[in-house]
């Protein structure tokens, strides 16, 4: 039982299997916010995913969803988060593990006196020790309780999967550098080459693996040197990193065959290098120093609680003893930390919190390390029972600080806002949206994969602005796009130079972008009711009135007043209060309150009270409701 309690793995999989159902306990049953829909409908129908592609991740979460013979696909694939996420925890554990062993400690750069030997020569290193895997341990459950480390394992994303690599491939690393330190003569060179076939896999998951490379260049050629066997070593690793890499071939391959989600249509090179490379979003990385400020403020201000405020105590600790034991180790973490935080408060987008993950990575090496100093003090008589209480008071304070505003499992927002929004369209209706956080990406899901009103056709206004998008709509509702077929291709030549750098003008693109989407519901209202979501502006609807029904206003050529019965809502308690929840429950309101206002206008003013106090039911600080309903209360 002794040998088992100390066996390495059988440590890393009960903390593996506890993170395991933590993160059971409070997994998504259904869609989350922002791209929930759009992967779960990528990965289940083998497309093509938002830049940067994610094609490792496509593929096996298709092969896990087939693996698992029950149960809703959206739920499966929020258990694939959180069985990625208990991978990466193993993983963790044995990275910090490694990093708090005496020989690589040795390896990196300590040195010590002993008798007997000549100063400057390391002594040999001692065989791992309680205080080492507890250490480790605590550390990993920390990471695993973090915040935005925990919040990946709830509903599907492509960081779970991007965790797990990220283990992997420092792990192998650090321990291929090592073995090169202790026996550079022999040429050992499995471990290395093992490392790079991570390294290609990892890139074919998700291109942030690049932000790992300041630190192991530096570890790299700190060990290595500025030598010609250096750079062969190098050239050695290319081919298993290319296998690795190769995944990416999956784009243009499938793309060919025109997939029902074909984001970027990378069929050609030129389009397969926009795709990988994220060029889409290209305007938002680097943009200006305000952003960049921004982002970093948010960075400060959210990072002391990410861990639960007292383990960066230990985070401290740690990097004082790197200072003291191991400079190539402290700098190496360092860079990690640094090279993370400087790409992300550079990147301008608002759900920035996942590309922080390996400056909390770099974090909780430091932990590992101050636990362990730490543990080593109050190693004698009751100082260690202390020391242990307290290393137990560690995990539990960012699981119970974090747990509550982490679960979701009882939110069902985004699918009742998109089933409410399609459900209140008539047969065969054309909608044009921005909505895409909470309504056009589960769309694509609750659509393509449950079936869900999959008679409504479900138009980005955004994703128009991009030359591959009529391409994807031609495919899925070819009528759409030979209706509008001049107006499509006036727009795709005037985007055209702004897709290739090339000199254009905005004017040109702005007039044919709307004259696209005016002629998509001019045409579609021939033949089909049209609708638009209430963010939708003015200049694209010109000629229609809008008439409130449900969440979206249909779009009527008629100037006269249609009766029009107020659509119900079907709305489940909301589990969060976050600004995503707090934004469906205003559209919400705004949907009741616009048919109330509506009923007033065709002089059913006991309809309009009801619905405006409905409003005020789902949100009850909605100013437009509260002042129609004095209105009309008084009158």
């Amino acid at each position: 039982m002794k040998k088992v309690i100390q066996n390495d793995n059988f440590i890393g999989l009960a903390l593996a299997l506890a993170s395991f159902l933590v993160y059971l306990s409070t997994m998504a049953p259904s869609l989350c916010f922002i791209d929930s829909g759009e992967l779960a409908t990528d990965i289940s129908t083998l497309g093509i995913a938002h830049p940067t592609g994610y094609p490792l991740f496509t593929l096996v979460g298709w092969v896990f969803i087939h693996l698992i013979p029950f149960g809703r696909v959206i739920w499966k694939l929020n258990l694939f988060a959180a069985v990625c996420c208990s991978v990466s925890v193993f993983g963790f554990y044995r990275l910090f593990l490694f990093l708090l062993a005496e020989k690589t400690l040795i390896g990196f750069g300590i040195r010590q006196e002993s008798s007997g030997r000549k100063k400057g020569k390391a002594v040999e290193s001692k065989p791992l020790g309680s205080t080492e895997r507890i250490a480790a341990g605590i550390a990993a459950l920390i990471l695993a309780f973090s915040e935005t480390f925990w919040s990946q394992a709830v509903s599907i994303e492509v960081y779970p999967l991007h965790l797990v690599f990220l283990s992997l491939v420092i792990l192998l690393f650090v321990r291929a550098i090592l073995e090169y330190s202790e026996n550079h003569e022999k040429k050992k060179s499995g471990t290395w080459i093992v490392f790079a076939l991570a390294l290609g896999l990892a890139f074919s998951n998700h291109m942030t693996t690049i932000l790992l490379a300041p630190a192991f260049l530096y570890l790299y050629f700190a060990t290595h040197g500025f030598s010609r066997p250096s750079w062969f070593k190098i050239s050695k690793a290319a081919i298993p990193f290319i296998a690795g890499l190769s995944v990416y071939l999956y784009l243009p391959l499938r793309a060919a065959q025109h997939p029902l989600m074909n984001w970027g249509n990378p069929v050609t090179f030129e389009r397969f290098m926009w795709h990988i490379s994220g060029k889409q979003f290209r305007s938002w990385m680097f943009s200006s120093w305000d952003s960049a400020g921004k982002q970093f403020g948010y960075f400060l201000s959210s990072y002391p609680s990410e861990f639960g405020y007292a383990p960066l105590l230990f985070a401290l600790l740690g990097l004082t003893v790197l200072f003291r034991r191991s400079k190539k180790l402290l700098i190496f973490s360092l860079l990690l930390f640094f090279g993370c935080l400087f790409y992300s408060i550079n990147y301008d987008i608002h759900d920035i919190d996942s590309y922080f993950l390996l400056a909390y990575v770099a974090t909780a090496i430091w932990i590992a390390y101050g636990v362990q100093s730490f543990l080593g003090y109050m190693r004698n008589g009751a100082k260690k029972w202390i020391g242990l209480a307290a290393c137990v008071a560690l995990v539990l304070l960012p699981l119970g600080i974090h747990y509550r505003s982490i679960d979701e499992s009882k939110d069902y927002a985004v699918e009742d806002y998109t089933k409410n929004l399609l459900g209140s369209l008539d047969s065969n209706a054309v909608i044009l949206s921005y909505q895409w956080d909470a309504f056009v990406s589960a769309a694509y899901y609750l659509q393509r994969v449950e079936g869900f009103r999959s008679d409504v056709v479900v138009i980005d206004k955004e994703l128009c602005r991009r030359s591959w998008y009529p391409v994807q709509l031609e495919h899925q509702f070819p009528w759409l796009i030979q209706n509008s077929r001049p107006e499509v291709n006036a727009f795709l030549q005037a985007v055209a130079p702004f897709e290739h750098d090339e000199p254009f003008n905005p004017n040109v693109i702005e007039a044919s972008f709307e004259g696209m989407i005016q002629s998509f519901l001019i045409k579609s209202s021939e033949t089909r009711p049209v609708y638009a979501t209430s963010d939708i502006g003015p200049e694209f609807t010109p000629g229609f009135r809008r008439l409130p029904s449900g969440l979206s206003f249909r779009l009527s050529r008629d100037t006269a007043l249609i009766p029009i019965a107020p659509r119900e809502f079907f709305i489940r308690p909301f589990t969060k209060t976050n600004s995503y929840a707090e934004g469906v429950k205003a559209m919400y309101a705004e949907g009741y309150a616009n048919q109330g206002i509506y009923q007033s206008m065709l002089g059913n003013k006991a309809e309009a009270i009801v619905q405006l106090k409905k409003a005020l039911e789902v949100k009850p600080d909605f100013q437009p409701a509260q002042a129609w309903l004095q209105r009309l209360s008084g009158s």
